[in-house]
């Protein structure tokens, strides 16, 4: 089995790739990663049967949705997301043996914002690279590159500091793409206790109240919202397609009734994916309000920290 990826080898997508294997494949030996370039040359390969599978990080927990995956779902009419994998995300910092001053750090952009402190605290300056691999794979003689502990082995690199992210506990979800082809006979196949759906949701008409009836259509059928994005309709000009996130699957009884419900209202409808949860994914636990942005208010807050903070 040819399971394409964002390369090169040691990026976090191919870990994703190999814990995925070690979960989900009967021989996990006979998968081969392939890694690729780009979003879209792993579509490609998966559309046109170049490999059978590909893997696609859609999610950061600290910088949020993967733009290009997500876009690359909405564009696509041969690809749809079957399976998901979670993965516990942590950066290591590297260098070269021998290496010279050491005046800039490297890596992927969301790897870049997820060490900030670090970067501060030793007064580098941030190159992007195309993934954090690639970074450690090219790191130069004056650059600290930022990647998974695997990059160190794989690149002959020394290790300058592990751990070096700033939020303990970052986790990046990734998606797992099938031909939509086959996509059916595949889920079909598949158990699973809970499970997810991304779904596509482009209003019939925008205005006042659109996405409060997005959203009541939701709350009516009882099927919870994991998540909402928006994404421009490319063709027009301020409009924009809703991407949520559900959690349960697409036949269940109550979201086919909501998706007659959108439907029957005029919406275009398309599923991007469908998969098991993840261990721990299957919903949220707890009061969010407690977890905030900082500077948020509360109603028993103080009247001037209320209007500092909504701006009245």
């Amino acid at each position: 089995m040819r399971v394409a990826y964002l390369g090169p080898e040691g990026t976090f997508t191919h870990q994703a790739v190999l814990t995925w294997a070690a979960g989900r494949v009967t021989e996990p030996a006979h998968v081969d990663a392939l890694p690729l370039t780009t979003v879209a040359a792993v579509h490609d390969a998966v559309a046109d049967g170049t490999a059978d599978l590909g893997v696609v990080a859609v999610e950061s927990s600290v910088e949020g949705y993967v733009v290009p995956s997500v876009d690359m779902l909405l564009a696509t009419a041969r690809v749809a997301a079957v399976d998901e994998v979670v993965l516990d995300v942590s950066f290591d910092a590297f260098v070269r043996p021998g290496h010279g001053p050491l005046t800039e750090v490297t890596a992927h952009p969301h790897g870049l914002a997820q060490c900030r402190r670090f970067t501060t605290a030793h007064g580098l300056t941030e190159v992007p690279a195309a993934s954090n691999a690639a970074a450690c794979r090219d790191v130069a003689a004056h650059q600290v590159a930022l990647g998974p502990r695997l990059c160190g082995e794989l690149y002959g690199l020394d290790t300058l500091a592990e751990r070096v992210e700033d939020f303990a506990g970052a986790r990046t979800r990734f998606l797992v793409l099938d031909r939509r082809a086959d996509a059916h006979a595949r889920l079909a196949a598949t158990t699973a206790d809970a499970w997810r759906t991304m779904v596509a949701v482009t209003p019939v008409v925008t205005g006042p109240g659109v996405l409060a009836r997005v959203t009541r259509a939701f709350a009516e059928r009882d099927v919870n919202m994991s998540s909402l994005v928006t994404r421009p309709l490319k063709a027009r000009e301020g409009q924009y397609v809703f991407v949520v996130t559900l959690d349960a699957a697409p036949w269940e009884p109550g979201v086919r009734d909501l998706f007659g419900d959108l439907l029957a209202a005029g919406d275009a409808l398309k599923v991007l994916g469908a998969y098991p949860a993840a261990p721990g994914e299957g919903g949220l636990d707890g009061v969010l309000a407690d977890h905030a942005p900082t500077g948020s208010v509360r109603a028993d807050d103080a009247p001037t920290t209320v209007a500092q903070g909504l701006l009245w």
